[in-house]
């Protein structure tokens, strides 16, 4: 069941990211698996983060590296993420492979005056995706969950301007 907040708390924390997305410059995130995670995925990573407005949405262009705990050794990642502002939600889609060939991970419902929530769990196979949003001084929060037979995942982003 779609989860959803009160429309004039919803307006106000849509409001307030959108006005965010355009100005962030930069990511930090962790990565720590649970204790169901069969691929022990661990680390840390920083980008770089390159904004475009297009006609379809707002894209976050992500270059940096990503540095695995069990080797701390840094490799290097790309990703770009499109977000979709609506009255009610934000869509958020990974366009990894490119515009046309775009998934659609979860639109974002507002939870609080600061806080965003997935209305439904993205589903990839076995795996579902789970998300929070909570907006900060300088930016935003996004906290991932990754959960299914193989992955117990926790990903927790901070995005700067």
């Amino acid at each position: 069941m779609p989860r959803s907040a009160p429309y004039n708390v919803g307006k106000t924390a849509i409001i307030e990211l959108h006005s965010r997305l355009a100005d962030i410059r930069r990511l930090r995130f962790e990565a720590e698996p649970g204790p169901g995670s069969h691929t022990g995925w661990a680390g840390h990573g920083e980008a770089e983060v390159a904004v475009s407005v297009d006609a379809d949405g707002l894209r976050f262009h992500e270059s940096g590296q990503f540095t695995p705990a069990a080797t701390g050794t840094a490799l290097s990642f790309r990703n770009v993420y499109r977000w979709v502002v609506h009255d009610d939600r934000i869509a958020l889609w990974h366009e990894r492979f490119g515009c046309e060939a775009a998934v659609w991970l979860f639109d974002l419902v507002a939870a609080a005056p600061d806080e965003l929530i997935a209305a439904e769990r993205h589903l990839c196979g076995e795996d579902r995706y789970d998300a929070r949003l909570r907006l900060v001084e300088h930016g935003f929060e996004l906290g991932w969950s990754i959960t299914g037979p193989r992955k117990d995942e926790k990903l927790a982003y901070r995005y700067l301007f």
